[in-house]
């Protein structure tokens, strides 16, 4: 189908990915119950049962047959090879436990990767810095998303926000190829929701599912064309994984404040912050959908500013986010007991 119009094709792979996800999830539970492939309920962990992994499987399923199907596979094989390099890696994580150095190092080859093949940073001056930035952005953001997996239908409603708003930013700058990707990541998040949405949650994506989501996304916003922006390429995408970011920032300043380890698992994120004020993780998956798609729609707006315009609205963003931290720190919240990740 990779000669069909744009919109049908974008449309079908949103569709084809929902669709395999939808159907390939409940296999994917039964297996993980019929090999005991299960998250047991202990430390941080407050889920009443043991919850079957290997959602990532049913999404990894859903995105390729949609890439294949609708002729983005040629462009986008090597960042599709590692995404599933790191969803096995994180099945046997999952399982077995594999450390942070074998998931580094992992992260580490998949940017080098990208970067070999143009899908990295490129504004700055020199390839040296550009492979530096590439390897800072993709390990970041790839273990952004598995920190943002803390709570039920967080990472998947977050990364089904992310990658719309990445196709339409890339769809808007003559990019149609990689709206076809971003939107089949959509899919596949979205087909996975109605099992972790659920109360109790049926499946989990574990990092089998957190990690590939998580650099399929940092691949996607580095390959949106800069259009007429420079440098500020970087401050104009990145409120497309806004969320993920601010997670993240949240979390280590609270940890090093508290003196806690960094490298730890809690209850100090901010889906744990909104739980207590909006009671289910449905009502926290809505208000990230919301919040994230209001920061693709910010990014989608600077697109269209000139360079020095970009760098003063990000100027703006940044005081904003260092005041929603500031505000989530100063306020009292639950359950800031830490488990060795």
């Amino acid at each position: 189908m990779a000669g069909a119009p744009d919109e049908i094709r974008i449309a079908g792979a949103f569709g084809l990915a929902l669709l395999v996800t939808v159907l390939a999830t409940p296999l994917a539970r039964r297996f993980a119950v019929a090999t005991g492939f299960l998250d047991h309920p202990v430390g941080y962990k407050r889920h009443a049962e043991p919850t079957p992994y290997l959602g990532g499987a049913a999404v990894m399923l859903g995105l390729v047959v949609a890439s294949a199907a609708f002729g983005v596979v040629d462009d986008y094989t090597r960042v599709l090879f590692f995404a599933l390099v790191l969803f096995a890696l994180g099945a046997i994580d999952d399982r077995l436990g594999l450390g942070v150095t074998v998931r580094l190092g992992a992260q580490i080859a998949a940017a080098f990767a990208v970067w070999v093949v143009d899908l990295g940073w490129t504004m700055l001056p020199s390839p040296a810095a550009n492979l530096a930035l590439t390897i800072v952005w993709v390990v970041g953001i790839t273990n952004a998303f598995n920190l943002m997996d803390n709570l039920d239908g967080a990472a998947g409603t977050v990364g089904a926000v992310c990658a719309g708003g990445i196709g339409g930013v890339a769809l808007s700058q003559g990019e149609p190829n990689l709206a076809v990707l971003a939107f089949a990541v959509c899919g596949a998040c979205v087909g996975f929701l109605p099992y972790n949405l659920t109360s109790p949650a049926r499946i989990f994506l574990g990092d089998g599912g957190s990690m590939p989501l998580g650099l399929l996304v940092a691949t996607m916003v580095m390959a949106v064309p800069d259009g007429a922006l420079d440098w500020t390429l970087l401050l104009a995408t990145a409120p497309l994984v806004g969320l993920p970011i601010l997670d993240t920032t949240l979390v280590v300043i609270s940890r090093r404040r508290r003196g806690a380890p960094v490298l730890s698992g809690g209850r100090d994120h901010l889906t744990h912050r909104l739980l207590p004020y909006l009671g289910t993780p449905r009502r926290v998956a809505l208000v990230l959908a919301l919040a994230q798609a209001a920061l693709c729609a910010l990014a989608f707006a600077l697109f269209q500013l000139q360079p020095g315009q970009v760098a003063a609205a990000a100027a703006a963003y940044l005081l904003a986010g260092a005041g929603v931290i500031a505000l989530l720190e100063g306020s009292a919240h639950p359950g800031r007991e830490e488990s060795p990740a």
